[in-house]
């Protein structure tokens, strides 16, 4: 037997997730349907009795669509609250009726943006206005309206009214939800407009995340935590990674591994495998293959790669895997495996794999390195560059010198970006300098990274200064410190770095420059024979 409708529901849905068996419950709640374009056909092509938008506002939509639901009918239907009688009274005088209950879902913006060569024209038109403003208004007048922007909250709100349990608790967490859904939705819209525009730094940000993963913890058990991604898919990225075994990642897994991919993207076109512990690199390898860059990696510090995280840049092979297998490694990202390689990796329960399509893709300009200050946010860009200007003659040119005199009336020699000793360094050092230089942009400051051969052979980081980051390096490098070249982050205030670096073999050093005191450490470098290049760029990570 039919129920008499005593209520109004107003269904326009882009989503059209289960929508018709929720009308269709609806109609048996005593609630009559009224409905939009292609929303209206869905139903009505599967029994709904929905009646059109256009019987209730008198007008036909218009403007391809553009105008249907912006009107009085409408928004006073939303809006007027049933407890003040001047607004009953209105609403009868101007010969609406109240609604109820408003679905609805929005046009598919994101999906639009992301599809190839979208153009804007395409963009705009999948901007809605009528839905957002439906739902804000049903929002605001949440204790007369129930709202719901989200197809998963049908079957709960069917339910409750069934049972009369729609109290005013749960209308509030169904307002809260329009608001954050229009919020993200306008958050994504701006953000599209500002990339445009190539708007930097706009006066006002927002941004728009999506709940990826609830996490056990967060970076200690007292801790709760959630992991977000980014509604706008990025290439590359830890959020585009897909999980082929292990259990979900923690939060530190999350904060190290991303540490380990932003290094190993600097290694693109050549085999690279990163050893990653506490977001910081403890091994890099480069070479022929996968097998042996992993081999380099392992061996620049086998006992800080123990419970680490490896970032790879190529196919993991049967060799490989038996190799990762000897030791307790806690994820192994990487841009595919064979199916040999799956098999012996996946013997081990608490291993995690991961394969990311695009690997080494760059970050585009619109993504910004951002940190969360109680109160704020530091707000930057990425550190993209290498060496100033990206030029490589500088480990073959000469530096630039000249003497300024200071306001003590004291003079000071200061260089350019170039060679500043009297040794060139050699093809093999110039290689393992920009290896080294790579690795430690990565390595949270002060940092120091010494390598040569294509790995890492020992790593300071984190120091208070940085003698003490040159001493960790030399001491965890031991006899492998003989014959190979330096990085430093950031310039020597003291000479004390490249005499240390000589007593332990090294042979070449690269760092910015730009010290008052940079003529000590050239000369310190010049008695020792070491080969001395200034860059310009300082690559602080804090």
């Amino acid at each position: 037997m039919a129920v008499k409708a005593t209520k109004r529901a107003l269904v326009s849905v882009s989503d059209k997730t289960g929508v018709v068996e929720f009308c269709k419950k609806l109609e048996t709640l005593g609630y009559e349907v009224v409905s939009t374009g292609g929303t209206l056909k869905a139903l009505l092509d599967n029994g709904v009795k929905a009646i059109s938008i256009s019987d209730v506002t008198g007008f036909k939509e218009c403007l391809d669509g553009r105008v249907k639901t912006l009107h009085p009918a409408v928004h006073a239907g939303l809006l007027a609250r049933r407890d003040e009688k001047e607004h009953m009274d209105s609403l009868k005088e101007m010969g609406y009726r109240t609604i109820d209950l408003v679905a609805v879902n929005l046009y598919p913006f994101k999906q639009t943006i992301e599809k190839p060569n979208v153009t804007l024209e395409e963009a705009i038109e999948n901007i809605d206005i009528g839905g957002p403003t439906m739902l804000r208004s049903a929002a605001k007048n949440y204790r007369d309206v129930l709202v719901v922007c989200e197809p998963a909250d049908y079957a709960e709100v069917l339910d409750r009214i069934e049972k009369g349990t729609d109290d005013q608790t749960f209308r509030l967490s169904l307002s809260y939800k329009v608001y954050r859904h229009t919020a993200a939705y306008d958050s994504l819209i701006s953000s599209y407009m500002q990339r445009l525009l190539g708007i930097e730094f706009p006066e006002h940000i927002t941004f728009a995340y999506d709940k990826a993963q609830e996490l056990r913890y967060g970076e200690n058990p007292q801790q709760t935590a959630v992991f977000y991604k980014e509604q706008t898919a990025r290439a590359g990225a830890l959020t585009a990674a897909k999980q082929l075994w292990g259990k979900e990642l923690s939060y530190n897994n999350i904060n190290d591994a991303n540490g380990a991919l932003e290094l190993l993207k600097e290694y693109a076109g050549t085999p690279a495998v990163v050893a990653c512990k506490h977001a910081n690199p403890c091994g890099v390898g480069t070479g022929k293959s996968v097998y042996e860059a992993y081999m380099r990696a392992y061996n620049s510090d086998p006992v800080s790669v123990f419970g680490g995280i490896l970032a790879i840049n190529g196919t993991v092979d049967k060799d490989t895997a038996t190799e990762i297998n000897k030791i307790f490694i806690e994820i192994v990202m990487a841009s595919d495996y064979t199916k040999e390689a799956l098999e012996i990796l996946e013997s081990k329960k608490n291993i995690r794999l991961l394969q990311i399509d695009n690997i080494t893709a760059k970050r585009d300009n619109t993504a910004y390195d951002m940190k969360k200050v109680y109160g704020g946010l530091l707000v930057q860009q990425y550190d993209e560059t290498l060496i100033a200007g990206e030029d490589r003659k500088l480990f073959e040119t000469p530096a630039e010198v000249k003497t300024e005199t200071l306001s003590s009336g004291k003079t000071k020699t200061v260089y350019g970006n170039g060679v500043v000793t009297d040794r060139k360094p050699t093809a093999e050092e110039v290689e393992a300098m920009l290896f080294a230089w790579k690795v430690v942009k990565h390595t949270k400051s002060n940092a120091i990274v010494i390598g040569k051969d294509g790995r890492t052979t020992g790593i300071g980081m984190g120091q208070t200064n940085r003698i003490w980051a040159a001493k960790q390096a030399i001491e965890h490098a031991a006899d492998e410190a003989k014959g190979s070249v330096m990085a430093s982050d950031a310039f020597f205030p003291f000479d004390d770095c490249v005499t240390v670096a000589a007593e332990a073999g090294i042979t070449a050093i690269i760092q910015p420059g730009g010290s008052l005191r940079d003529e000590d450490s050239v000369k310190a470098a010049n008695a020792a024979g070491i080969a001395m290049v200034f860059v310009g760029d300082r690559h602080f990570k804090h």
